[in-house]
């Protein structure tokens, strides 16, 4: 599993329980994130803006949690970090306010609260639905994309 074996390369770490590891994308091939993380023993908090894609790993049983509060989040993933509990949690939102959330909490608090960190969205595909704007809901996203690809563009690059 790519998760364990960053935590051996990167954390010099063969148990991941009482480990962050926050990512982004739940639809096609990084829908299997959310299950990653539990197998590993980590928490997982993985942002998605699609609700569908967020569901459907629910309903899989590959995602325990959904929720769109990152004062949830937070309390959830200090939590599970606490008492090591294995844990997948999908953020519905953007994870450029994930991380600036995380941000917050280390700048306010001094807790670095991640261990490993990953981008499982179509980075191949940047502006053309790999990456929305933090700016702007999912439909209205979508619907920016099909009618002005070029203001897609500019603030997905904000």
């Amino acid at each position: 599993l790519t998760v364990l074996n960053a935590g051996r390369r990167y954390l010099k770490a063969e148990d991941l329980s009482g480990k962050v590891f926050v990512t982004s994308g739940l639809g096609g091939m990084s829908g299997a994130q959310a299950k990653a993380a539990v197998i590993a023993g980590c928490v997982g908090i993985i942002a998605e803006v699609d609700e569908a894609a967020l569901l459907k790993r629910h309903k899989q049983g590959w995602l325990m949690e959904i929720s769109d509060n990152l004062d949830h989040c937070i309390a959830r993933l200090r939590e599970a970090r606490k008492n090591k509990i294995a844990l997948s949690l999908g953020y519905h939102g953007n994870v450029v306010d994930l991380w600036e959330r995380l941000v917050h909490e280390l700048d306010t608090t001094g807790e670095l609260l991640v261990d490993l960190g990953s981008d499982q969205t179509s980075c191949h595909n940047p502006f053309s639905g790999g990456y929305y704007p933090v700016q702007l809901g999912f439909e209205e996203a979508k619907q920016l994309l099909s009618t002005s690809p070029g203001k897609f563009r500019t603030l997905v690059q904000e």
